[in-house]
């Protein structure tokens, strides 16, 4: 009897042993993840730290009576990101968000950085690793066309009218001076560069899932199986999302309208945002992976901890933002809940699928209003460099 114990207990711990092994070969990509993509988070920072203090010196922002440090956004996104605690949870719980959100980082890393091939490699990636992150190929496009994100175009254009006016003096040549500087260009070669590697390494990915599927169904049935999966909503599972329980309560019949309809709300928000926010890239790219997070079929935490951490690289422009305070309880309290709700409902069985849903539905409210906020935010810096440029000219005439 004791030698079947001691026997038992080796077959155990060798079960643990292996068993903790595993998860931590798990763990040890997941965290290698995390971490490149808040060096890279890091990289992206500086650059815009850099476009941001060069910008507001040219239009005299710091220099007016609001004038103020810039804050190292590149270590605050990065900082944020690894010790989010929503980047922990999809660490230990060996999600694959990690590998989702570096595809996407890294995509936003080669476009600042002007790193065509790397730019398209990351959003060839992280559109096949999810649907969504397609919607970047706006912001990416913004940014290897335009550059950085910068004020609007008009306050540079009235500070080199200014200039132009104080050093000629015939209305000719102000008129001719004021033509040259009306457009802002747009590098459309840079732009056939990124869309060529785009096709180039999708062509690749292609191929390599024929013929490593080619026994399984080949393409289609992987087409099937991973974005027919996410645009069909088959599995109603709880998730953080709204669409399982939207989805488990409509009828049969109106299925496909209220999928159609579901789908296409991020679509009609891509033009306005685009049109508005075309001289910010990387904050639209911000908000399309925020409205992506509410939006999106089978949505995560994982999602949440992305764009919190690019919303933490414009932490200059964003020191107005309202509501702050109001944001980080909802976000703590929805962080707090949702794994009680879900305790109480699916594994002690006293409470509903409603206790979970409501938490469902606050979290998508806070997002709304955390994305609202943002976007009314970063408008109102741009207004105030517009102020602030009006009154450097004033002092400077």
């Amino acid at each position: 009897m004791q030698d079947l114990c001691i026997m038992a207990h080796h077959c155990c711990s060798r079960f643990l042993d292996l068993s903790q092994f595993k998860g931590l070969k798990g763990n040890q990509v997941t965290s290698c993840a995390d971490i490149l993509s808040a060096m890279l988070l890091r990289a992206i920072g500086q650059k815009l730290q850099m476009a941001y203090g060069l910008n507001a010196r040219l239009l005299g922002f710091l220099k007016s009576s609001r004038d103020k440090v810039i804050l190292p956004c590149g270590d605050i996104a990065a900082l944020v990101y690894l010790w989010n605690p929503f980047t922990i949870v999809s660490c230990v719980g060996l999600s694959t968000s990690p590998i989702e959100n570096l595809a996407v980082i890294l995509a936003l890393f080669g476009a600042v950085t002007r790193r065509v091939p790397l730019a398209a490699f990351g959003l060839v990636i992280a559109t096949h690793l999810s649907l969504y992150p397609a919607t970047l190929t706006i912001p990416i496009i913004f940014l290897l066309g335009y550059g950085l994100d910068a004020p609007p175009i008009k306050l540079f254009l009235q500070t080199r009218s200014v200039e132009n006016e104080e050093s000629s003096t015939s209305t000719v040549s102000k008129q001719a001076k004021l033509k040259q500087t009306t457009h802002l260009p747009f590098l459309w070669k840079t732009v056939a560069h990124f869309l060529f590697w785009v096709l180039l390494w999708s062509l690749y990915v292609l191929i390599l899932c024929a013929l490593s599927l080619n026994k399984y169904g080949g393409l289609e049935e992987m087409f099937k199986r991973t974005y027919g999966f996410i645009l069909s909503i088959e599995d109603l599972s709880p998730n953080i999302g709204v669409f399982w329980y939207f989805f488990a309560e409509v009828f049969d019949f109106f299925r496909n309208f209220f999928l159609i309809v579901l789908h296409v709300n991020i679509l009609f928000m891509l033009l306005p945002l685009a049109i508005r926010l075309k001289h910010r890239p990387c904050f639209l790219a911000f908000i399309y992976l925020a409205i992506s997070s509410i939006l999106k079929s089978y949505p995560s935490v994982g999602d949440s901890a992305l764009y919190l951490s690019l919303w933490a690289l414009f932490v200059n422009e964003l020191l107005d933002m309202k509501f702050s305070f109001f944001l980080f309880c909802g976000y703590l309290g929805i962080s707090l809940l949702s794994p009680v709700m879900h305790n109480l409902w699916i594994w002690r069985g006293t409470g509903n699928a409603n206790f979970y849903f409501g938490n469902a539905i606050g979290y998508a409210c806070f997002q709304i209003v955390f994305v609202v906020e943002s976007v009314s935010a970063m408008l109102n810096h741009d207004r105030a460099l517009k102020r602030s440029n009006s009154n450097h000219r004033e002092v400077k005439s």
